[in-house]
């Protein structure tokens, strides 16, 4: 029995698939045309690598004993015909675990031992030491041998309590969090620090990524997973059980990690079939779930709507099984509507939006670049036209002229140039404001004015001005973008009035979205200067962690900006350098063919033929061009046909779509 979101991703994969496609043939086309420039070359590849490796990341959350495991067992894998997670009563899933695949990699099981907690290498720094981590081989055509390796994510061992303490895994403050205790005192700790599950599932090969976290003490004691893992998700679903409700552990988990983080949050109600009272009637059990879903929307600050009760258990029998009237009775489909409905058109409209955006922009290079071919040769056709029953004397008249235009044209190389050393130092002074090894200086004065204590009442004080700080680098680096902006604009104006050029200025880049990202990233962190997350979290090994974490982060806000400024100034400079490319070659047709027409009669009409033919062949590059882009607008707006809504006008769209895209003659006239 196939669960309702497999459609859904298989859709969702195919589109983006064949826009790929679609996307690869006008990129080859302009290319094979000279009309690619580099920079618009970069950005195509960039769109496309990123439509083919898109992933889908759905993060489940919750405490321990919620039924989490058994959720994504129903919801993902009841086609193996059994369970494939651990999911027993009782602790099960010990450590955070990734599922998703790489098709470069071997079906296999990679556990990150828990004492690299001792390191201060942080997650994305082992995921490059493969080699450190314990490899357990899977077997994909055997479900059986599957669910026994994948058990190993229970695994606990068992240390001393000063071995727990130096691993961030004990506090003598807060003992109602710390994990169970043996007879001969030693201290039950998880085997493993995270796992990653390779495993060729068909949703996982298509694009889907499922985080599976298990309870706060793992979440609150590893940075990565809290700031890395879950605000990269593009939904999570956070587990409750039924028959408890929101606990405080639950609110906990709730206030400081998923409310408010801006992800697409679903709420489940697991083990409703816990809630059943054989002496209640049909209606008054459907009342008691309908007042627990209540409170649970109220608790939490919801919509009473984003709240599902399931029975996940109920679910992945009745799928086994074969029972649609079981299944229909879990309410499983229910939620899975409720993220076909929500999760994946809000995934297509992101990607439809940067795939229009990017072909715009592709198109608006080639167009520039053709316009310049056809008005250099209308320029030629005019001077060629001219000649006709003109003596010889006239041809080198014509012939001077283009020498002396040609000299006057290579004088406003060095022009150029003085106003690009200009250009270059404002852009320096931009880089050296983003510099990221300016980060990790202001890392370094922040830890220094706290003292060796990260979480004490002075850090969070410390850590906000840690924050304006950067948030005013970002502001310097944008004033000088925008000053660099106005040169070009200025440089452009010229070189367009004194040369006939047509340079088309881009708008300097927008480093708001990194203020904001900073803005994100200062609330997250923020939470763990609190008072009580501050006596709670305050351990060497943590604080390590936590530092390096916080580095790590803000360095590849700085260099995503970075990145920005060099791409805007590559592009400008590669609309120069083009255009500057195509006037040398214009002069150089001109010069050689007056040469020819000089040297030899009748060359003048052959000439002319070739200029004319010439430009009615960029004419039908301008329509394929225009044909191909309007294709890939049209399927990427028109998306997979997951979303019942497609036939509906989305504003956003619109108004993305509409603009500067209509080909044929109209737009070729400009």
């Amino acid at each position: 029995m196939q669960p309702s979101l497999v459609p859904g991703l298989d859709a969702l994969a195919d589109w983006r698939l064949a826009l790929e496609g679609e996307l690869a043939r006008l990129e080859s086309f302009l290319a094979h045309s000279d009309l690619l420039a580099p920079s618009a070359a970069a950005a195509s590849v960039a769109l496309r690598r990123r439509l083919t490796t898109d992933k889908l990341v759905v993060a489940f959350v919750a405490e321990f004993s919620r039924g989490k495991s058994e959720l994504i067992n129903a919801i993902f894998f009841a086609d193996a015909g059994r369970r494939i997670l651990p999911a027993t009563p009782g602790r099960t899933t010990m450590c955070p675990v990734e599922l998703s695949w790489d098709g470069a990699e071997l079906p296999t099981l990679d556990l990150l031992p828990i004492a690299t907690r001792r390191h201060k290498a942080t997650l994305a720094e082992w995921c490059d030491q493969r080699d450190k981590w314990h490899r357990v081989p899977l077997d994909p055509s055997n479900p059986d041998a599957l669910a026994a390796s994948l058990q190993q994510v229970t695994y606990t061992q068992k240390v001393s309590r000063d071995e727990a303490q130096a691993l961030g895994l004990w506090s003598e403050e807060h003992t109602a969090d710390n994990p169970p205790t043996t007879e001969d005192g030693l201290v039950e700790i998880p085997a493993w620090r995270h796992a990653v599950i390779n495993y060729p599932h068909p949703l996982l090969q298509r694009g889907l990524v499922v985080i599976d976290t298990p309870g706060l003490n793992a979440i609150g004691t590893e940075p990565e997973l809290t700031l890395g893992l879950l605000p990269s998700a593009h939904a999570a679903l956070f587990v409750l059980g039924a028959d408890t409700g929101v606990t405080r552990s639950d609110l906990d988990i709730w206030t400081d990690h998923l409310g408010g983080q801006g992800l697409a949050c679903f709420v489940v109600l697991n083990k409703m079939d816990t809630l059943a009272d054989p002496l209640a009637t049909p209606q008054e059990q459907l009342a008691i779930i309908e007042r627990q879903r209540v409170s649970t929307a109220q608790t939490l600050g919801i919509p009473r709507e984003r709240v599902f009760p399931v029975s996940a258990r109920q679910a992945l029998s009745a799928r086994l099984q074969g029972d649609a009237a079981g299944l229909e009775a879990s309410r499983l489909p229910i939620l899975e509507a409720a993220l076909n409905a929500d999760l994946l058109p809000q995934r297509q409209r992101v990607l439809a939006r940067a795939v229009i955006s990017g072909v715009q922009s592709l198109l608006e290079h080639s167009t520039r670049r053709l316009r310049d071919q056809r008005r250099h040769n209308a320029e030629q056709m005019l001077e060629l036209r001219g000649l006709r029953g003109k003596s010889a004397g006239r041809v080198t008249q014509m012939l001077e002229r283009v020498h002396a235009d040609t000299a006057e044209f290579e004088r406003c190389t060095a022009r150029l140039t003085a106003l690009r050393t200009v250009h270059a130092r404002l852009q320096r002074s931009a880089l050296k404001a983003l510099d990221a090894d300016r980060v990790r200086d202001a890392v370094a004065e922040l830890q220094q004015a706290i003292g060796s204590g990260w979480f004490n009442l002075r850090a969070r004080a410390a850590f906000a001005k840690l924050c304006q700080r950067l948030s005013a680098q970002l502001d310097q680096a944008t004033a000088l973008c925008a000053e660099a902006g106005q040169m070009l604009n200025a440089l452009f104006t010229q070189l367009n009035t004194e040369f006939g050029f047509s340079l088309v200025p881009s708008p300097a880049p927008e480093l708001s979205p990194f203020k904001q990202e900073l803005m994100l990233i200062e609330r997250s962190y923020g939470r763990y200067f609190s008072v009580t997350r501050s006596m709670r979290l305050n351990s060497t090994a943590f604080s390590e962690q936590f530092q390096r974490m916080l580095v790590s982060k803000l360095r590849v806000i700085f260099e995503n900006a970075s990145g920005e400024i060099e791409a805007w100034n590559q592009a400008a400079s590669g609309q120069i350098d083009g255009q500057f490319r195509e006037r040398r070659r214009s002069f150089k047709r001109r010069r050689e063919s007056l040469e020819r027409i000089q040297s030899a009669a009748g060359e003048l009409e052959q000439r002319l033929l070739e200029v004319e033919n010439q430009d009615a062949k960029l004419l039908e590059l301008v329509d394929r061009a225009y044909s191909l882009a309007s294709a890939l607008r049209s399927r990427a707006e028109q998306g997979p046909s997951f979303e019942p809504e497609a036939a509906e006008d989305d504003a956003g769209m619109q108004m993305i779509t509409t603009d500067g895209w209509q080909p044929g003659t109209a737009a070729r006239a400009n």
